[in-house]
């Protein structure tokens, strides 16, 4: 189910980390908001997309990751179906040198 995009919690959340400034910022911010887990799960998906998105096959992503294939799985449908959020944000970290 996709998220509404008139939800008024869901819009000051993407607000405020808009806001964020550095990455100082953003390990103080999501370390207030996140456990640590739910920080690891998000960055998690994160890396699989982006894996899988450099044609990385799933077993090599399950060995670098621990990703379960459930996850690798959801990953790959929002990849292919999903509103481009991934590739919108690869495409602008292509040439960060942090990364």
């Amino acid at each position: 189910m996709p998220l509404k995009r008139n939800d008024k919690n869901i819009e000051f959340l993407f607000k405020a980390i808009m806001k964020l400034e550095n990455i100082d910022e953003c390990y103080d911010f999501f370390e207030d908001l996140c456990t640590v887990q739910e920080l690891r799960t998000i960055s998690q998906r994160l890396v699989v997309a982006k894996m899988l998105s450099q044609k990385s096959v799933y077993t090599d992503i399950v060995n670098e990751t621990g990703a379960s294939t459930a996850t690798i799985s959801r990953v790959n449908r929002s990849l292919q179906y999903g509103c481009d959020g991934y590739d919108r944000i690869f495409a602008r970290l292509e040439n960060d040198d942090d990364v």
